[in-house]
């Protein structure tokens, strides 16, 4: 970070906008935004180590204390990594002082501002003013930083009075100029440069679910994640205390790619997946060969068989059984298991109901052998201390449902009648036993149940991840009544341990008050029981509920890969960023049909039609490829033009292609698209053309596009990856 006395701006390139009269003011600022910030990064060290120091406390207090810690570090994260370079540009209100917009907002030591955060309403006009609509504003300047230093600025002037202090305008805007630049294995943020219309997407509302829609360089993606941090310092229905947000891309790459955006803008905290992350077998899922196969899993209503599959295992028994006890036999009818079935509250999954279901079941029981035996035929057999089950005398009941959980007959009753069901079993089942699929997905016709049928029940596709995860929501954890039991039997065992501790402690009470007397109250006997020590499950951070989700590559989503999403997002508040020109299996409705299809009824859609990122040359060899295939694409219009054709070759020279562009390029990045036989390198990746989406390169060289398949999907394939390149692009062939 510079101290007070270090010059901000070298612009050695630049002599005309190097004039002290331009840049004074400037540097004064900066002098004083230099000094807050080591004031401010020293007081947030000091403020971390605090509350690391502080004991961690438990609930409420320990969950407070992890989120001021992560704020505190985030935030110091931020101010060091920026320094004064978080200052992004300033704008100059008509007849009133400079306003200087940061990454984030900063006041100096009165409390007067210095940085107004991006998001903050004040900050608004530095991002949409434009000469039709200058939204109060005399001037604004941008600011281009290298290293901490300011290489380049550039003014735009919106009245005539807002020409005084400024050097003789660009020809290019900064976010034009900046468009040329290398790019890098990682998106960078865009906060000095967006565009007008890309800050009014970023600013809308989180109410509902807004499309952003556009085609290839628009900034579909960039906006969604500069929206994604607006949000989350706009909405506070939003932020992590309330379900926080989920970001779902199309890959791992992208992901990757994208990663270092929102830390950028400030924000940490947001998770970040694929559909494949969704569910564990999602890892090593294939794609599903038969497309006719593909067709049927991609049906919402398909995933209803779920439903009816489960139900198919919550079947009361329909015969009287006897229970036996140590103190009488009791008649179960089937009147008392439907009793005991419906106890659980409505919605409660399978698997975590069994312990609800019996629980009611013992109730029952309880009643029925309370009516057979009087007070002191309970209390017979009782002992001083703990029974035979572990459970204390002082609670008849628990000793009978004690007997009544180590009764083997009533056990493989309950079993089959409520059974724990493996999300894969069920899954597995519906795909290799022909009458079960029948039987839970009635409309399907024979043709189409033989289609669906597998050898494998676990050779997990795709396709199969929306009704896995369908499964996994319906039943619940199967593993979660099993660390019920384990837990029940880890407390009997701790009582135990606890009632042999207080016996030695009251036979060794020599005192005249005899103060260990009052371990003999059962409260504070539990009370001791160490629940640290007691097993429990660790959360799937991705189960949600969220209060808002952002998936990228929307067009892609099948209605059953829409409902794993709506499942996680309740509020149905949804950043949707996609191109239906993109989408590889064809996309004939508008977002709106689509999407109330899948049960999002409040949709609004903003279209981005301006290509910052595709060069005119590329785009005028691109749009043919698309067009062919959908006619009425939505074809983005380039506004920039670098003067480099598209170069066709023959494969044989794509090593001398890369080694000439790599030698003249010492930075920037490259993608050999299409070509399994080339192994990537630190700068130049290998991808298949599916693989492309969303990422972009300064070089793209293609392998033989005619051979990325025939139709819709293969022109898209074409498309997408012809419109990755930034700065050239190289077709091979042979």
């Amino acid at each position: 970070m510079p101290d007070a006395t270090t010059r901000v701006f070298q612009l050695s390139d630049h002599p005309a906008k190097d004039d002290p009269a331009l840049v004074t003011a400037d540097e004064a600022f900066f002098a004083t935004l230099s000094a807050t910030l080591e004031r401010r990064v020293a007081d947030l060290e000091a403020r971390l180590d605090v509350e690391r120091r502080a004991p961690g406390g438990t609930g409420q207090e320990a969950l407070d204390r992890d989120l001021e810690v992560h704020r505190l570090t985030a935030r110091l994260r931020t101010l060091r990594r920026y320094g004064v370079d978080l200052c992004l540009g300033r704008v100059v209100p008509a007849g009133g002082d400079p306003v200087y917009v940061g990454r984030l907002g900063l006041t100096d030591g009165a409390g007067e501002p210095l940085l107004v955060d991006w998001r903050a309403p004040a900050a608004e006009p530095f991002f949409a003013a434009t000469h039709g609509d200058p939204r109060g504003l005399a001037s604004r300047r941008r600011y281009r930083w290298t290293l901490g230093r300011v290489t380049d600025y550039w003014d735009e002037v919106f009245t005539a009075e807002g020409l005084e202090g400024h050097a003789a305008l660009d020809d290019q805007s900064a976010f034009v100029a900046s468009l040329g630049a290398s790019r890098s294995p990682r998106m960078r943020d865009v906060l000095g440069t967006i565009a007008a219309d890309q800050d009014a997407v970023v600013r809308a509302g989180s109410r509902g679910a807004l499309v952003v829609d556009g085609g290839p360089g628009t900034g579909k993606t960039v906006v969604a994640l500069h929206r994604t941090a607006y949000l989350l310092y706009s909405d506070p229905r939003l932020g992590h205390r309330t379900g926080g947000v989920l970001f779902v891309g199309p890959s791992q790459p992208y992901l990757a790619y994208v990663s270092d955006v929102l830390p950028s803008l400030g924000e940490e905290g947001v998770r970040t997946c694929t559909l494949r992350e969704l569910v564990p077998e999602g890892a090593g899922a294939v794609d599903e060969t038969d497309p006719a196969v593909a067709r049927l899993k991609s049906s919402a209503r398909l995933l209803d068989a779920v439903e009816a599959g489960v139900r198919f295992y919550e079947e009361a028994p329909t015969s009287p059984m006897t229970v036996s006890t140590p103190w009488a036999d009791v008649r179960l009818d089937p009147a008392d298991w439907l009793e005991a079935f419906d106890a659980p509250e409505p919605g409660t999954p399978h698997n975590e109901a069994r312990d609800r279901v019996w629980e009611a079941l013992t109730d029952v029981l309880v009643d029925k052998l309370a009516a057979v035996l009087d007070d002191d035929g309970w209390g017979e057999e009782q002992a001083d201390e703990f029974d035979a089950y572990g459970v204390a005398s002082e609670d008849p009941s628990a000793r009978f449902r004690s007997a009544l959980a180590a009764d083997d007959e009533l056990a493989e009753a309950f079993q089959r009648a409520w059974p724990l069901i493996e999300p894969t079993d069920l899954v597995g089942d519906l795909w290799t036993v022909p009458a079960y699929l029948r039987l839970c997905a009635p409309w399907l016709s024979a043709d189409e149940v033989r289609a669906l049928r597998r050898a494998d029940p676990a050779a997990w596709t795709t396709e199969d991840l929306p009704f896995l995860d369908a499964a996994r929501r319906r039943l619940g954890d199967p593993g979660a009544s099993r660390r019920r039991a384990r837990q029940r039997a880890a407390e009997a065992e701790e009582r135990r341990r606890m009632a042999d501790v207080v016996a030695d402690l009251l036979a060794s009470d020599d005192s005249e008050m005899k103060v260990m007397s009052m371990l003999r109250g059962q409260d504070l006997r539990t009370a001791l029981v160490d629940e640290g020590a007691l097993p429990v499950a660790d959360a799937d951070a991705l189960a949600g509920p969220f209060a808002h989700v952002v998936v990228d590559e929307a067009q892609e989503l099948t209605d059953a890969q829409w409902r794993m999403l709506l499942d996680r997002c309740p509020s149905r508040s949804l950043t949707i960023v996609g191109d239906r020109a993109q989408a590889r299996h064809g996309f004939t409705e508008s977002w709106e049909e689509r999407l109330a299809r899948v049960g999002v009824d409040t949709v609004t859609t903003a279209s981005l039609t301006i290509n910052y990122r595709t060069p005119e040359e590329v785009m005028a060899e691109a749009e043919p490829v698309i067009r062919a295939a959908i006619p009425d694409a939505n074809v983005p219009t380039s506004i920039r033009s670098n003067g480099i054709p598209v170069l066709h070759a023959a494969a044989g020279e794509r090593d001398a292609l890369l080694d000439g562009w790599l030698a003249s390029h010492p930075e920037g990045v490259a993608c050999v698209v299409g070509d399994p036989s080339f192994t990537a390198t630190e700068r130049v990746q290998s991808l298949r053309a599916e693989e492309t989406k969303g990422l972009e390169f300064d070089l793209v060289v293609l392998h033989d596009p005619e051979r990325f398949g025939t139709g819709i999907e293969g022109a898209v394939d074409h498309y997408v990856a012809m419109t990755r390149a930034t700065e050239r692009l190289v077709v091979l062939s042979g």
